[in-house]
């Protein structure tokens, strides 16, 4: 059987990193087993749902690397969920129910008072059709509630939490439909996975409780439930759930410069007892993608930690994979010597800057001086093409008895404006032979 695995995102916001997490999960299970990725809309909520979210969706999976094999919309799938939904009134599993929120509330309340669990009490069951017709009469609409089974437990092996068990008797039927004949989220979500053959659900362990009644749902419509599995929620730094995990989006992380390989690196081993690895490609990391490496504790995402590995992703970014994020005329050369020195590939305008100049160095003592003017007449008689640093200070060594800081600072100083930064071995042959003795010879002014 091939696998098939769903994102499933509401486009009411943008894509945050506890979003991220379950998509790259679902896209890793489906490429290690060879099976389909599915992304699916669920935009049912019209009066939330903006186009404007569905295009930053797409923009977003395709900016991680996240493709997909089909897409779907919840909005354009109504008359499928029609006719489920008359199945399950014809099998007497949906029933209608009148009571408003603030008659709910109240039931609830009560069954607090007296320590019992706030569970809904089917009272709309008895209703009789004369009930029925008398509060159409009056113009009201009934929502409708799943009935569930209360004599068959329910039970499923979670990928991640091992055997789970819910007692159906200790569950409210949850309400699917509005009186306004809108859908909740739970029936739709269940009448597409069994329609588009979805045979793995990885989600956030937020949804145990929803995964307890579908499993239901899925069983009233005659269908085969798919494999669940609900990884721990992401915490903060901090040690607890933290409120801005919920609102980093993938454009902030983007903005900021963070690169896509490193927040799939990071969130793709979040979680289990296997390093976060830099190094690895999609390919790599869906190789290794396994379930049972899971816990079941809080999985702790550390922005520091997302940018330690963001720095070593850059420092092994090919020149092809940023060129378009360059300064003009940068060449591979200078992107390869200037790699190492980086956090950000933005960073690297500042550096093409020191090659291309103009650089201001610090005013230099009389001692300095003559050392930079010497090293200037030593800079115009050397062979550039060869590896004019190391020749450079060789001859400035043996003529001047300076070595160490004393021999290599005055002349970084000088030929970048700067105290430290990339290798002056790789750096020199981009500044040039004619411009390194200017630089040199200002320094000596």
């Amino acid at each position: 059987m091939t696998v098939v695995t769903r994102f499933a995102p509401s486009p009411t916001g943008r894509l945050h990193v506890g979003n991220i997490r379950t998509a790259l999960h679902n896209w890793l299970l489906a490429k290690r087993q060879g099976g389909r990725f599915l992304l699916r809309i669920d935009d049912t909520d019209a009066e939330r749902s903006r186009e404007e979210h569905v295009e930053a969706i797409h923009a977003d999976l395709a900016w991680l690397g996240l493709d997909y094999d089909a897409e779907e919309r919840q909005s354009a799938r109504f008359a499928i969920y029609e006719a489920a939904f008359e199945r399950l009134i014809a099998a007497g599993r949906v029933y209608r129910c009148y009571e408003t929120q603030q008659e709910l509330d109240l039931k609830r309340k009560i069954l607090l008072s007296r320590g019992l669990p706030p569970i809904y009490d089917r009272s709309a069951l008895s209703l009789t059709e004369a009930d029925h017709a008398e509060r159409a009469a009056a113009g009201e609409h009934p929502h409708w509630r799943f009935l569930l089974d209360h004599d068959s437990p329910i039970a499923w092996q979670d990928g991640v939490r091992g055997a789970a068990h819910f007692d159906p008797r200790q569950m409210s039927d949850p309400v699917v439909r509005r009186a306004d004949g809108s859908w909740l989220y739970m029936l739709p979500s269940v009448i597409d996975d069994i329609d588009m053959g979805v045979t793995d659900v990885l989600r956030g362990e937020d949804h145990v409780s929803n995964t307890a009644t579908q499993v239901q749902m899925f069983t009233a419509l005659g269908a085969q439930p798919p494999r669940f599995a609900h990884a721990a929620l992401l915490t903060g730094s901090e040690g607890k759930l933290s409120k801005r995990l919920g609102a980093l989006g993938v454009a902030d992380l983007r903005e900021s410069g963070i690169e896509p390989e490193a927040i799939i690196a990071l969130l793709a081993r979040l979680g289990t007892s296997d390093p976060v690895d830099p190094a690895l490609d999609a390919d790599d990391l869906a190789a290794t993608f396994d379930l049972s490496r899971f816990g079941r504790a809080p999985a702790r995402f550390d922005e520091a930690e997302l940018d330690r590995v963001n720095v070593a992703v850059i420092h092994r970014l090919p020149f092809a994979r940023v060129a378009d994020r360059l300064p003009e005329g940068m060449t591979e050369t200078a992107w390869e010597a200037i790699r190492p020195n980086l956090s950000r590939v933005a960073q690297a305008a500042e550096w093409w800057q020191v090659v291309t100049g103009p650089v201001t160095a610090p005013v230099a003592d009389a001692e300095t001086q003559a050392f930079l003017d010497e090293a200037a007449g030593v800079a115009a008689t050397l062979d550039w093409s060869a590896d004019p640093w190391s020749a450079l200070t060789t001859a400035l060594k043996d003529a001047t008895g300076r070595k160490g800081k004393a021999l290599f600072l005055p002349l970084r100083q000088a030929l970048t404006g700067m105290d430290h930064g990339p290798d002056m071995k790789a750096l020199l042959p981009l500044i040039g032979q004619d411009e390194s003795v200017a630089r040199l010879r200002a320094g000596a002014a």
